[in-house]
């Protein structure tokens, strides 16, 4: 399908009001006056739908149920990551032009603008893929895409293990985590599974509990059937309308949550999270850490920025959360749950982070902060 073509086909649409059905585009191809059998008509309409209101060429990596991640840095360098690292895939498009009309259309989906006034957007698509895209000059050469699929069901604990992330004995762990209602951190860096691995614990919760979540792009999906998901919006063109993280946190609060879930920990809604876990609440989330060790410093520059005295914030993260749980990503792109960690409070009053239990390939393995641990979820497990 030449770009001439393409275009054409998309003006006459345009003119002619026809949605963009196969019947409608295979008789826009026809009406352009184009000779084509039945079988290369229907083959025309499919890749001209999957242009004008699909993924592109990009629709069969995103339908592959494996996918995780895909990435297009250039029209010839589309990257995909099926669980084990990135691969270079043969997929590709037609020029630069077209890798932009494709972000522009998908930003225009999620209700986001994307131009050389505003060159970048974040956003969530209506089928819950979240999408980053930054168009030149300030991406150079070409527009970059980062698509990242989120699946419509959580995995179970049992698949978590047989895909290694989990290490075998760690599902009895997990239960007894959630079952001893322990608040608690998922920590890791970019995609090493902390959105998948909360969502199968959420899915642990008791079935009687009502789960309330705070995200700024709604990617949890765990297999509950309690759960009230909040969202957080950006401001529109005027300036308006702008709903935070923080905001959801507050509103969450009067929603009567059993359990309260920030999906991200990454601004001023630490010290509504902590407040909030202080005053009664069970809950747990997400923050970005190079190990469990950092969580503490990470909260702390978390809080400061939020106008939270460094003592205040050590004060209250000490008895608001236990648990840290660290996921790494290894080098053949495998997702693990490297470390547990318990928080406890130091002489100075500061909260340092002490090793409970590691990853073991055959299963965890115990660390000096095992008793405090075991006294957290109780018995001997």
């Amino acid at each position: 399908m030449t770009a001439v073509l393409l275009e054409a086909v998309r003006q006459r649409l345009a003119e002619s009001g026809v949605e963009p059905t196969p019947a409608g585009l295979a008789a826009a191809l026809r009406a352009h006056g184009r000779l084509l059998g039945d079988a290369e008509v229907l083959g025309a309409a499919e890749e001209l739908r999957c242009e004008l209101v699909g993924t592109g060429p990009l629709e069969p990596l995103l339908a592959d149920p494996a996918v995780t991640d895909v990435l297009v840095s250039a029209p010839d360098r589309v990257w995909v990551d099926r669980g084990c690292g990135l691969r270079l895939t043969d997929v590709g498009f037609t020029d630069a032009a077209a890798v932009r009309r494709l972000a522009q259309r998908l930003a225009a989906v999620a209700g986001r603008r994307l131009d050389d006034a505003r060159p970048w957007v974040d956003a969530r698509l209506p089928d819950g893929t979240r999408m980053h895209a930054v168009l030149p000059p300030v991406a150079v050469g070409s527009t970059c895409l980062s698509l990242r699929v989120v699946r419509p069901r959580a995995f179970s604990l049992g698949e978590l293990t047989e895909a290694g992330t989990v290490p075998p004995g760690g599902d009895r762990l997990f239960r007894a985590l959630i079952d001893a209602r322990v608040s608690y951190l998922v920590s890791g860096g970019t995609g090493s599974g902390k959105t998948t691995l909360l969502s199968t614990l959420l899915g642990l919760v008791g079935g009687h509990e009502r789960i309330v979540l705070a995200e700024d792009s709604a990617e949890l999906r765990p297999d509950h059937p309690h759960v009230v998901r909040l969202e957080s919006r950006p401001a529109n063109q005027e300036g308006a309308g702008l709903v935070t993280l923080r905001d959801l946190v507050r509103q969450a609060l009067r929603m009567r949550p059993d359990r309260l879930v920030v999906g991200e920990v990454r601004g001023s809604e630490v010290t509504d999270l902590l407040a909030a876990l202080n005053t009664g609440h069970d809950g747990c989330g997400t923050v970005h850490a190079n190990t469990a060790a950092d969580v503490p410093a990470r909260l702390e520059a978390l809080g400061t920025a939020a106008g939270l005295d460094r003592l205040a914030l050590h004060s209250q993260l000490a008895a608001a959360l236990s648990v840290v749980v660290h996921l790494v990503r290894g080098r053949d792109g495998g997702r693990r749950v490297a470390e547990i960690h318990v928080l406890e409070r130091d002489a100075t009053g500061l909260v340092a982070t002490v090793p409970a239990l590691r990853w073991g390939a055959e299963h965890f393995v115990r660390e000096r902060g095992w008793e405090r641990l075991r006294s957290l979820i109780g018995g001997s497990r």
